[in-house]
């Protein structure tokens, strides 16, 4: 079983900023990408920002310049760096772990985080 573990949310000023990490555990062999996802009250959960095991990175229009995507393929962890925070960046954001593959050969999977939440006040 896989598991990710997502930190680092909580409130923030309007311009601040944020980290989040999220750690995936378990039998894993490989993560193809790894990503973040949001959800806002009353929206649909939205593409923020994705990453290869490659490098290879893919940002929302909404977010380019202010956020970086970054990971660590040894400890299967990813960051979001998020920079001049807006009142609608206020979400839930998810991680997630898209085809992987676990030691016992099982998959590709795709696994999510229970999220964590980020508010932006004004």
């Amino acid at each position: 079983q896989v598991q990710l573990v997502e930190s680092g949310g909580g409130p923030v000023q309007a311009g601040g900023s944020l980290r989040l990490s999220c750690a995936a555990s378990g039998s894993i062999w490989r993560i193809n990408t790894m990503g973040w996802y949001r959800q806002a009250p009353g929206k649909q959960r939205e593409l923020v920002a994705t990453i290869t095991s490659g490098g290879s990175t893919n940002y929302a229009d909404s977010v380019k310049g202010r956020c970086t995507i970054s990971r660590d393929n040894v400890k299967n962890t990813v960051y979001l760096q998020m920079n001049s925070l807006k009142f609608e960046d206020t979400a839930v954001y998810y991680c997630n772990a898209d085809q992987v593959i676990t030691t016992n050969s099982r998959g590709p999977n795709t696994y999510w985080g229970q999220g964590t939440q980020v508010t932006v006040s004004s």
